[in-house]
């Protein structure tokens, strides 16, 4: 099996990588720069260039391939909008899956895309489950809450460095999990048939508010996290001011996702089922507890570790000053 994975330099497509290989898929990926994915080809991976948003690039890609894992999406800093990437290049990338008659194709979504029709990625993650459902591919969704890797720098870094955390008020709580996680019932799905034709939830053992995160953070890091909220009010008002610009239509599309958060409804699923239909025991998936206590633990560790040697060159420059009054009287 000759696996095509696409979004393989993001935070979750390279866990998808990663695992698959280690499981001994031959894997392949599509990359706009082979530089910036050089360490794919390091793993063992096949790179070929080329964009969803150019479909005459995806045809070479596709060359042997029997199954897609497809993790791509618009980034936050991406100059390409959710429109280009999310729809075009997604429609783009499907149609040439079809064309080449693939075996599986394997979708990232997001759990309750489809409640939210005026936001926009959540409707066009919504509408390409439809499309990729009519396409004729036999397929399987993935639709998680949120990825762990996130909170890092939203509430971790943060609370570490006395920055200001922003929160929405009681914004909904996210049953988060862990990319690495998440890779393993992405490629679970290759060799489970019971996925075939079929959407699952892919979501941490609980939904964690920010304030509860934050109040984690605290006690790891021993310092006090300096909170500022801002009003669902004014973020809306500020989406619609970025409406104005087009250059800053991207930014205001993802500020409607607050929308989502304004709810106040857990954002959470029963995933009794999907362990079973994955056939994964529910005490190999990581809690947030674990991932945020190694994450406070490792940076804590080499925090000391500066000090240390920080203390060491001191004493050093010290001694040195020493002997030298020493030789000078």
């Amino acid at each position: 099996m000759t696996l095509l994975i696409v979004g393989a330099t993001g935070t979750l497509g390279r866990q998808i990588a990663r695992r698959a290989l280690d499981e001994g898929y031959q894997v392949r990926c599509l990359v706009r720069s082979t530089r910036r994915a050089a360490f794919l080809k390091e793993w063992g991976a096949e790179l070929v260039v080329g964009n969803i948003c150019n479909p005459s690039t995806l045809a070479p890609a596709f060359e042997g391939v029997t199954t897609v894992i497809d993790a791509a999406t618009a980034r936050a800093t991406d100059a390409l909008s959710i429109k280009q990437v999310d729809w075009d290049g997604q429609i783009a990338l499907i149609q040439a899956a079809v064309a080449a008659k693939v075996e599986k194709f394997i979708f990232f979504s997001i759990l309750g895309a489809e409640n939210y029709p005026n936001v926009p990625l959540m409707e066009v993650k919504h509408c390409i489950e439809l499309f990729l459902k009519e396409s004729g591919l036999n397929y399987t969704i993935l639709r998680p809450a949120g990825f762990m890797q996130g909170l890092v720098g939203q509430f971790a870094i943060p609370t570490l460095e006395g920055q200001p955390v922003w929160m929405t008020g009681e914004a909904s709580p996210i049953a988060y999990m862990d990319t690495q996680d998440v890779a393993k019932f992405a490629v679970k799905a290759l060799s489970v048939p019971a996925t075939n034709n079929r959407s699952f939830p892919i979501v941490g053992n609980r939904a964690w508010s920010g304030r509860e995160i934050i109040d984690f953070c605290e006690r790891q890091s021993g310092k006090e996290a300096k909170t500022t909220n801002i009003p669902i009010g004014l973020i809306r008002v500020l989406r619609q001011t970025l409406r104005f610009f087009e250059w800053s239509w991207n930014s205001a599309d993802r500020l409607a996702f607050t929308e989502v958060l304004a709810t106040g409804k857990p954002i959470v699923a029963d995933m009794t089922e999907v362990y079973q239909v994955f056939e994964i025991d529910p005490k190999e998936i990581g809690t947030l507890e674990a991932y945020l206590q190694e994450y406070f633990s490792r940076i804590l560790r080499k925090l000391k570790e500066l000090d240390y040697e920080k203390n060491k060159q001191k004493e050093v420059q010290a001694a040195k000053q020493q002997k030298k009054k020493k030789m000078m009287y």
